[in-house]
């Protein structure tokens, strides 16, 4: 089983990476804005199914790759941390799907399943959670232990934090409405996150 002080270390990680503002929080961010933190709870159990999704096949490919050809997960965290700091760049630029939109559009009223679909899919297409699952994740599994307790830990800390920034990212959209939906605020809070994720980029890259 995983010790505490890798779960302690992973704990921190995803604080870090989950908070950054990216698809799944900017959406969480404008659900809170438009339509509420409870009826933005459907789209964070779609968002959060999709995690999982996503977290679980990257371990196990990734896993099973890093052991046969290290070189080639060298090469995948290198790929990973570029592409973090070319979305940190264009975030920085208030350019690209990840970054804060400048103007905040009203929502038509979604259904439940609509919501909870929308989620899912900003998950499993969202570069930066796939970049973070290949490049991160698997260094955390120990070779020596059974691999399924170890991802059952992980994934568990990866999925309480990211709900927990869902729900503070859904939770302050309407306290921050009238500060967003002034330009220059919002280009530099892009800039800000622009900045986190080019950090978290050069982390992938060398750590």
């Amino acid at each position: 089983m995983t010790d505490y002080s890798v779960l302690l270390v992973f704990l921190s990680t995803c604080l870090f990476v989950s908070a950054t503002p990216g698809m799944c929080m900017t959406l969480a961010l404008t659900m809170g804005l438009s339509i509420g933190l409870k009826r933005a709870f459907w789209m964070m159990w779609g968002e959060l199914v999709g995690v999982g999704i996503v977290s679980v096949a990257s371990v196990i490919g990734v896993a099973t790759l890093m052991l046969q050809y290290p070189q080639v997960f060298a090469v995948m965290k290198y790929v990973g941390g570029a592409y973090l700091a070319y979305l940190g760049v264009q975030m920085w630029l208030s350019r690209g799907k990840m970054a804060i939109p400048e103007k905040m559009e009203d929502s038509r009223v979604a259904s439940p399943t609509e919501l909870a679909t929308q989620g899912f899919v900003t998950a499993i297409s969202n570069p930066k959670g796939w970049a973070f699952m290949v490049s991160l994740l698997p260094p955390f599994i120990s070779t020596d232990a059974p691999m399924a307790p170890q991802l059952a830990a992980l994934v568990s800390i990866l999925l309480i934090v990211e709900f927990f920034c869902l729900v503070l990212y859904a939770s302050g959209g309407r306290t921050l409405r009238h500060f967003l939906l002034q330009g220059d605020n919002v280009r530099l809070l892009n800039r800000m996150a622009g900045t986190l994720m080019i950090g978290v980029g050069a982390w992938l890259a060398f750590f």
